[in-house]
């Protein structure tokens, strides 16, 4: 699976972005998928995950309420739509996808296997 994260850019406090995720391949419905960001100087960070079917989701305690993951699988593409965003949200965002036989919505990045190459979230204030 390949994967190619787009959307970022500069938002001011308290907008809106959407991301999105745009995988290759057959498979892309039977990989549990999810979001990451690192900001400088600091470790990658769980962000949100969703199920193959995108029934089961789950997030950081911080984008709770604000952000929401989701997925087209006929698309073959996931998203992160970030509202109320905040300075703190800025960061490199990555899309990863765990291996079709993973059934668990992990928050370690340890356990994806495949991974985009980043997009870039600046927020202003």
């Amino acid at each position: 699976v390949q994967l190619q994260a787009s959307g970022g850019g500069l938002v001011q406090v308290g907008g809106s972005l959407r991301l999105s995720c745009a995988a290759s391949g057959r498979t892309f419905s039977r990989h549990i998928m999810g979001w990451f960001r690192q900001a400088p100087g600091k470790e990658r960070d769980f962000v949100a995950a969703i199920s193959g079917s995108g029934g089961r989701t789950g997030s950081a305690d911080s984008v709770k309420g604000r952000f929401i993951i989701s997925r087209d699988n006929a698309k073959n593409t996931m998203y992160l739509q970030m509202n109320s965003l905040r300075p703190e949200d800025a960061a490199v965002y990555y899309c990863a996808a765990r291996n079709p036989t993973g059934s668990t919505l992990t928050r370690s990045s340890v356990t994806y296997v495949y991974w985009g190459q980043g997009t870039l979230v600046t927020v202003s204030s």
